[in-house]
Formats: structure tokens, sequence, C-alpha cells
């Protein structure tokens, strides 16, 4: 098998995904959130969310997948956990104690996250389990409950689809098969919450977009099995869906719409944008222009500090409105995006500078000889560590 090395260029495309997040809460901080065309364009920045899980879909699944084929045991359940836990959870205890310490000192900590209760919620990524426990400046930090649901679910998911659906051996059709299965329960849940008396907070729970993280799954097959895809194709069906996206079929501005069909067709439009828009970086060997750009030096040094700007980029949006003297839902959102990414990068590379020395995540890959140059060694732990997540 061939593909399952470290893509360089998929770490610069975190650096675009972020920027879109930034953006996402920029816009509905300023107001943009409008319902109209303009307010519909900048509430679908949100579509780096998509982005993000995804990647995580295809990076954390590879070993599976060598599993699969025969390439590999099946990892150590463990030591997975174990390098999930020491990427994520360091740098997010921080961002949450900082951040409660902070608005013990402001006027508008808000009404809910708030107390011990809050706090345990957030430190233990449980707060999106019922109403009320979102707190200002982490407010954000449920979709990160979602992703550590999924890091949770990953080995048994991969296991069961290693041993039960392939039975330890190469099967991509079945494989291809039992992904789609996954992706469909996402529109099923859509359907269960949209319908029943369940708690609103279920909508965010993990099986409301764990047909994004089957994408990428589905996306780390399709690197072994074909050969080229085209970059200029897949970048136009890209270009077309986030088009889309962007009518009324995807619903008001929200990250899950109330109307159940919108709320489907937009959870379907996000994923076909971020796998034709990632395909030709992880399939065949023309990346295209969006590769060269993902690739190139700043994109990589951006997405390598993404998740920590992911972290602190909200509570610091928050000072950044107060300092420029705006009022809720009023103001420049360009001007709040520029400012709040100024001061964002220089926290987030120290932090993530400060916890990579304390708490290595293990050594740098090393460069091989490849016809690909965009390719490189393998990480210890199977891929990128963690994906900011959506916007709310």
């Amino acid at each position: 098998m061939s593909g399952q090395g470290y893509v360089r260029s998929l770490t610069g495309l975190r650096a675009i995904a972020a920027l879109l997040v930034v953006g996402a809460h920029a816009a509905f901080w300023t107001g943009r959130y409008t319902p109209d065309v303009a307010g519909g364009a900048y509430s679908r920045l949100e579509i780096g969310v998509a982005l993000f899980f995804v990647l995580s879909g295809f990076l954390l699944f590879r070993p599976w997948l060598r599993a699969a084929s025969g390439q590999g045991e099946l990892p150590s359940t463990t030591t997975y956990l174990w390098h999930r836990a020491r990427r994520i959870l360091p740098a997010y205890w921080i961002t949450v104690v900082a951040t409660y310490a902070i608005y013990l000192f402001r006027d508008d900590a808000g009404e809910t996250g708030l107390g011990w209760s809050g706090f345990v919620r957030n430190m233990t990524l449980t707060q999106i389990y019922g109403p009320g426990h979102l707190h200002n400046g982490l407010t954000q930090m449920w979709s990160l409950a979602v992703e550590a649901t999924f890091y949770l679910l990953l080995p048994a998911l991969g296991w069961f689809l290693v041993v039960v659906v392939c039975r330890r051996a190469w099967h991509p059709v079945r494989l291809a098969a039992a992904l789609l299965g996954v992706v469909a329960i996402t529109p099923l849940w859509t359907l269960i919450t949209h319908n029943t008396d369940i708690s609103f907070t279920a909508r965010l729970w993990l099986p409301g977009f764990i047909a994004w993280f089957a994408g990428g799954m589905l996306l780390a097959l399709a690197s072994v099995t074909l050969k080229r895809c085209n970059p200029y194709g897949a970048g136009l069906l890209a270009l077309y869906f986030l088009l889309l996206a962007l009518t009324p079929l995807a619903g008001e501005a929200t990250i899950v719409p109330t109307d159940a069909t919108q709320a489907i067709t937009k959870s379907m439009l996000f994923l076909l944008f971020a796998t034709t828009l990632m395909a030709p970086l992880v399939i065949g060997d023309r990346p295209g222009p969006l590769g060269r750009l993902c690739s190139s030096a700043p994109m990589v040094w951006l997405g390598e500090i993404s998740y920590e700007i992911f972290l602190v980029h909200l509570v610091v949006m928050e000072f950044v409105v107060d300092m420029l003297g705006y009022r809720t839902f009023q103001g420049s959102t360009v001007g709040v995006f520029v400012v709040t990414v100024a001061f964002t990068i220089p926290i987030a590379w120290a932090l993530h500078r400060t916890l990579l020395r304390f708490i290595p995540s293990g050594p740098r890959p090393e460069r091989r000889p490849t016809a690909v140059a965009r390719r490189e060694a393998p990480e210890p732990d199977g891929g990128v560590a963690l994906t900011p997540a959506p916007v709310d």
C-alpha cells in the first residue's frame, strides 16, 4: 500500500481551515449572520469545520487501514489513546483554567458554564451533554468534545471494520460499503433529533457529524486504491458544492439548521466540499495549486499551531471587540478578524512551543527520498494530532 506517509500539504490545509473558523466567529460577533445572501456567505465560513473533521478521519484511520491490508497489526488502543490525550489535553486544560481565571475579573462571564460544575464539565469535555455548560470564551470547545468522542470510538470502529467487515483481509469494496453506512448515521440522527423530544444539544453530538469523519476515512481508502485525481476537476466540484451550500437549500445561518431536510442537505454538501477539495492532496501525485499553497513553509507553520489557534482565538476575539470599542453584533468583520489573528498567533505559538518543550509529541518525521516531494515519513501516532472544530 502507498499513500500512508505524512502529507505536508495537509498541515497547511489545517491553517486554511483554522482561518475559516476564526473568520466565521468574527462574522458572528460583528452581526454578519443576517438572513440574506451576504449573511449566508459569512456563516458558511464554518465550512472549515468539515475540513477539520475530514482531516481527522483521514489521518487517524490509516493505521487500521494498514492492518486491513495485512501490512501491520491492529494499533494498540492504549498507545493510540495516550498519544491523543498527550496531544490535546495539556493545551486544552491550560486554556480552560486561564479562561475561567480571566472571567473572574470580567463583568460579562455570562450565565452558563459557571461554578465548579461548569468548570468540571469543561475540563472533562462533557459540556455538550445537556444545556447550560458552555462558558464565554470557550463556546467553541463543544466541537472539541465531538472530536474527543470520535477518538474514543475509533479503536472499536477500526476493529469492527478490520476484523468483522474485512475478516483481516484486503476487501476495499466491503470497507467502502461499511464506511458509507457510517456516513448514513448522520442523516438518520438528524431526523431523530429534529423529530423527537430529545435534548436539542443532541444535535451537537458525534452522530450528527460522524459523516464528516467517515468521509476522511473513505479518502484514506481512496488514497491507497486510486492512482490519480485531477486537481482542477476536483477543485471545480468543490466550488460547485460550496456554491450550493450558499443557497437556501442549506438552511439558515447556524451550524445545524432547524429544518431537518436543510440540515441534512447542508451536512452532505459540506462533506462533499471537504472531500473533493482534499482529494488531490492525498490521491496521486498532482496536488495542484492548492497543494502547492498548502505545502508552502508559512502555511505549514500556521498549520502546526492551528490547534492552539482554535483554543485561544475566541477569548482573544472577545477582548479585541472590547478594545476596538464595538458593541455586540456591530463593527468591522475584517477588522476584528485581522486584529484577532494578529494577537492569537503569537499566543498560540508560545503555547505550542512551551508544551512541545515539556511534553514532546515524538520525533519529527524524517525526510525520505520519493518521487512525490510532499510526502514524508509517518508520524509516530499515525498522523497529525488534533484539528479544530466547528463554530457555534
